[in-house]
Formats: C-alpha cells, sequence, structure tokens
C-alpha cells in the first residue's frame, strides 16, 4: 500500500510564496504518474500540475508561470512550488500518485490533503 503525505500549506497574503511537498512511502520511481489536484470550496476537485516518472510536466492553464511541480526520486517526494499566489488559489491540495502494471492495470493514491488559504 502506498502512503502520500502532504506538508507545507498554510495561509500566505496574495503575491507571496507557498512550497508544498509530497512524501511517499515508496520510491517515486516505481510511482508512474504523480500529480497535485485541489478543490475549492463548493467546487470539483481539479488538477493543478502533474510529473511523469520520466519527467514529463502539465499545468493547469490558471497555475502557468507561477507553480513548479518537481520530483525529488533520492528523498521519495513531489514539490510544488507556488509563486504570485491568488486568492483563486485557496483550497485544499491533494497529492495524487499513479501505479501502472502491465497485468493488473492501475492502481491510485491520494494524500489527506493540505489547506493553503490565500488572502487578498
Amino acid at each position: 500500500q502506498v502512503q502520500l503525505v502532504e506538508s507545507g500549506g498554510g495561509l500566505v497574503q496574495a503575491g507571496g510564496s507557498l512550497r508544498l511537498s509530497c512524501a511517499a512511502s515508496v520510491s517515486i520511481s516505481s510511482i508512474n504518474s504523480m500529480a497535485w489536484y485541489r478543490q475549492a470550496p463548493g467546487k470539483q476537485r481539479e488538477l493543478v500540475a502533474d510529473i511523469s516518472s520520466g519527467g514529463w510536466r502539465h499545468y493547469a492553464d490558471s497555475v502557468k508561470g507561477r507553480f513548479t511541480i518537481s520530483r525529488e526520486n533520492a528523498k521519495n517526494t513531489v514539490s510544488l512550488e507556488m509563486n504570485n499566489l491568488k486568492s483563486e488559489d485557496t483550497g485544499v491540495y491533494y497529492c495524487y500518485g499513479k501505479i501502472i502494471r502491465a497485468i493488473l492495470g492501475s492502481t491510485t493514491y491520494w494524500g489527506q490533503g493540505t489547506q493553503v488559504t490565500v488572502s487578498s
């Protein structure tokens, strides 16, 4: 069983920065895809950024140029550097991982979430 534990959330003023980290209980080199999702109050969970085991990155249009996702294989962590934060970035941020197995198919894992609040 893979466990993902997020940290780094908090309260920040608009224009400020935060760095989120997701620590995995297994080697992240075994996790094909890792991502950050967020959920604002009253809204559906949405993809913020994802990164493949090969380092390919994808970002939601709303965060391009402001957020950076990275994998640190030696530490088994995935980080999300968030700069120039806006009030609309407020929400609970979740770490996500997917392992694809040739015969068993894919399995997805979620962290418990960390709150990010941006005050205007």
